[in-house]
């Protein structure tokens, strides 16, 4: 088909595998005793909503029906709230997370050479949470406290191209430390984590997995020192040691050795104390491997201020795990059509772009193509920054 009678919207759909979306709907039965609007019609019409920054089903059911005269070839013209609403509550999230799983690994493919800032052989993953807060009187599934609701978004992200590769979506009273224990290990990989992570038992499963963790120490940690290594303290890196824990129940938990950094950030006057039990890479790598976590935090702010994920279409469970995975896989796509089109600009440029051209008929790479476009970053400018 000529790229000129098809709207932005209709050539960046066909960068999705239409063919995986099926077998996901399969798996589900999503399609079963559906006449008229289909998963994958759902589908379009939540992603409509993402790229376009829609607040509500009525502001996506206005704009549907303003625009049914460029949307009649996709079958999502002329879409009832209702409609929307019901298929939001009603079609199995699953269908949706499977989908974007497929992305995932798309995605992962296509950036699995891209560099994060440390020199590494090995796959590194930063693994954190963020909570997204709810009220609890319209979604008293999602139990956080005794007068408040949340859900959290636990997410392992792969430094390479900063592709989450998992995310598990939970009430807010699940602690951070258990989604260790749904992790599937990859030996020889690195996991990155905070303080909160920090569960001697949990961590010594990643060991015997052959897997490597870098976290930061508690201030109550009991250890004893074993012996040092040298360091060049002008890097910042102030000791490498090999240590031992003292406490009875983190020794049964832990009887290896650990390897503790101590690093100073001049930049923000703080002394970090970092354990692994990576004795090749040197302390200083340890460091910016630990600095590099804070891409996850990026990750998080990017999807919180760009995507529909804070305001929510519909208050059950499975409307929100639904607009929380659409939202993932809008993201998702965002990478691989970035990566694909070999475009310069940022995801926030390329968002925005996209969110005045959908409906215009003209090839989509001709839209990125415009000098005009200035490439904006995200506010975060000492941080490192997505898909670089």
């Amino acid at each position: 088909m000529d790229l000129r009678s098809q709207t932005a919207f209709s050539q960046l759909i066909d960068f999705l595998p239409r063919y995986e979306f099926n077998k996901c709907v399969e798996r589900y039965e999503g399609n079963h005793k559906v006449h008229d609007f289909s998963c994958w019609k759902q589908f379009l019409c939540m992603a409509f909503a993402q790229l376009t920054y829609r607040e509500s089903l009525r502001d996506i059911e206005t704009c549907l029906r303003v625009m049914s005269d460029k949307l009649y070839h996709m079958g999502i013209q002329g879409i009832a709230r209702n409609t929307l609403a019901n298929a939001n509550k009603v079609r199995d999230w699953r269908i949706y997370a499977d989908f974007t799983q497929a992305l995932i690994v798309e995605a992962r493919r296509l950036y699995a050479q891209e560099a994060f800032g440390v020199e590494l052989d090995q796959t590194a993953y930063a693994l954190d949470s963020s909570t997204i807060d709810l009220c609890l009187s319209l979604f008293p599934w999602a139990t956080f406290r005794k007068h408040k609701g949340a859900v959290k978004l636990h997410t392992l992200l792969d430094l390479r191209g900063n592709i989450p590769s998992l995310i598990i979506i939970t009430n807010g009273k699940i602690h951070d430390v258990n989604i260790l224990d749904e992790l599937t290990l990859e030996p020889g990989a690195i996991y990155i984590v905070d303080r909160g992570y920090v569960d001697f038992e949990r961590l010594y499963t990643i060991h015997q997995a052959s897997a490597f963790f870098v976290t930061r120490a508690k201030d109550n940690c009991d250890s004893r020192r074993i012996y040092s290594r040298p360091v060049d303290k002008s890097t910042g890196v102030q000791c490498d040691q090999v240590i031992a824990l003292n406490g009875f129940y983190a020794r049964k938990n832990y009887p290896e050795k650990l390897r503790r950094v101590r690093y100073f950030d001049a930049v923000n006057n703080k002394r970090l104390v970092f354990l692994t039990n990576n004795f090749t890479l040197s302390a200083l790598t340890i460091a910016e491997l630990y600095r590099c976590r804070w891409q996850v935090e990026l990750f998080f702010k990017w999807i919180k201020q760009h995507l529909r994920i804070k305001k929510f279409y519909g208050t059950s469970e499975n409307a929100v795990k639904t607009q929380i995975w659409i939202a993932i896989a809008t993201y998702v796509l965002v990478a691989i059509v970035k990566k694909r089109l070999a475009l310069v600009q940022s995801p926030y440029t390329i968002l925005q772009i996209l969110s005045v051209t959908l409906f215009e008929k003209t090839p989509i790479l001709q839209a990125f193509s415009n000098n005009n476009y200035e490439n904006q970053t995200d506010e975060l400018c000492n941080q490192l920054m997505l898909f670089d």
